[in-house]
């Protein structure tokens, strides 16, 4: 397993196709090596990479596929419009003490994680809402909610609870950016579209994090169970999503956030242009890393909690 102070030196990676260049992504004396119509535009050492986002049409080699193994690196492959297609994970395999333990929680367990994962979320979304001084304290009003988390006596209800408590937050924290209401998928409109994008990119580290140390992402606590759905990396990223949302603030702010650079189409959903793109990863990326040891925490110490039966306080991730 990876250490913290090894997971410090780790980035993540973005790379995005140019439309009619030959793009192309070897491996070359322990560099990752970006390659435009021949010529190196970029390289970067295997040891430094956690997880690559390849946007767009490009060439990859089996030798870069095995390296990336043997580095412990996990790459996603994205359509132009950031929806993830395939993956080529790292992972920790045959770690089955771990996942006997992840199958066999009753749903008590469950709901009791659960519980603590929603609190966490909120407890982050009202440390937001007062840094922009949304609400004066808070603090009255989020003992009356986590008041309301214990008493619930089922995910369905918990569900309902964390969304009014989301629904909320997003109304008053998006308030200046005329915010609408939280669509995910249906491009609604640009702040919709960067959340989508951000959570995208945050579910995927979460993801290679959890496969690191064996999880079975598909088997959650607390979102329901689909066919093909990563629950589990679903749940526990919920304390994280206010990492996006405070960045998204933060580039409004910052006026890196131009409507121009989001287009409508004919049936009134929108996208963001091709040639912006750099700009929304970038700062996104940013985002991630700077609280990349916290979520590497987190991670590491839910992992301590499952092994060890509860027998270690369950981990808790406080937005810095």
């Amino acid at each position: 397993m990876m250490s913290l102070p090894d997971f410090r030196e780790k980035q993540i990676l973005f790379i995005r196709a140019e439309k009619d260049l030959d793009n192309k992504l070897h491996f070359k004396n322990d560099n990752l090596t970006f390659v435009k119509d021949g010529k190196i535009i970029n390289q970067l050492s295997c040891y430094k990479i956690f997880v690559v986002f390849i946007i767009g049409d490009f060439t990859i080699s089996t030798p870069l596929i095995r390296n990336c193994n043997k580095y412990g690196i996990s790459i996603f492959l994205l359509k132009n419009n950031f929806e993830v297609y395939a993956t080529i994970n790292s992972e920790s395999a045959g770690n089955f003490l771990l996942r006997g333990k992840q199958y066999t929680k009753n749903k008590q367990d469950n709901l009791e994680l659960a519980k603590r994962i929603v609190k966490n979320k909120i407890f982050n979304q009202f440390t937001l809402l007062r840094e922009v001084k949304k609400i004066k304290d808070g603090r009255l009003n989020l003992k009356s909610i986590f008041a309301k988390i214990d008493e619930v006596q089922d995910c369905n209800s918990l569900l309902g609870l964390e969304g009014n408590a989301s629904k909320m937050f997003f109304k008053k924290y998006f308030a200046e950016l005329n915010w609408y209401k939280r669509m995910p998928r249906t491009k609604v409109d640009e702040i919709n579209i960067l959340l989508d994008i951000g959570y995208t990119f945050l579910f995927n580290f979460v993801d290679s994090l959890l496969l690191l140390y064996g999880f079975d992402t598909y088997k959650g606590f607390y979102h329901t169970l689909f066919f093909q759905r990563k629950s589990l990396s679903c749940d526990i990223m919920e304390p994280f999503r206010s990492i996006i949302d405070r960045q998204i603030i933060k580039s409004a702010n910052l006026k890196q956030i131009d409507l121009t650079d989001f287009k409508k189409t004919k049936d009134g959903s929108y996208f963001l242009s091709y040639d912006k793109q750099s700009k929304y990863l970038r700062f996104f990326s940013e985002a991630i890393m700077e609280q990349k040891e916290g979520i590497f925490l987190f991670v590491r110490d839910y992992y301590y909690f499952v092994m060890k039966d509860g027998g270690v306080d369950f981990p808790n991730f406080k937005i810095k």
